[in-house]
């Protein structure tokens, strides 16, 4: 068998166990998930948020120097990084609002499952009140016996 082939068989995996399998190649992203960014001249690694403010520091410097194609870039960079922080902050809001959403259900069922329970031991409770008080057998038919 080649020995080149046995190597990439045998490959090191990232560590992610198939997770980006699982979410169709899409990384599954926090805020302080840690991007590393290359920027037009530079190269910063931090949260969105860091870079974000990165980047627009970096504009600000450029357009004070006068040099506003730089300047562009950089505020392009810090655009980018905000609309990811956006795109964050809707998902974790929808998230939440999913959670919300179990809790209720899962609550409103437990509170069903509660009635039907009451509602189950209530005919239960009677009859073995009714099992626990003598009966009074002069109004039940007797049994005929025979001499003989």
């Amino acid at each position: 068998m080649n020995v080149k082939r046995m190597r990439t068989r045998h490959h090191r995996s990232n560590g992610s166990n198939g997770a980006s399998r699982q979410l169709n190649g899409q990384i599954p992203m926090n805020r302080n998930h840690v991007f590393d960014s290359h920027g037009p001249d530079v190269r910063v690694r931090g949260t969105a948020q860091q870079l974000f403010e990165k980047y627009l520091q970096l504009g600000r410097d450029a357009t004070g120097s006068g040099d506003r194609v730089a300047a562009e870039a950089y505020f392009q960079h810090a655009e980018h990084y905000f609309r990811i922080l956006n795109a964050m902050a809707q998902a974790a809001q929808q998230s939440q609002q999913e959670r919300a959403e179990r809790q209720a259900s899962r609550q409103q069922r437990v509170a069903s499952n509660a009635a039907e329970y009451e509602e189950d031991e209530q005919p239960a409770a009677e009859g073995e009140a009714a099992a626990s008080e003598p009966k009074d057998l002069s109004t039940e038919p007797q049994p005929e016996l025979s001499e003989g």
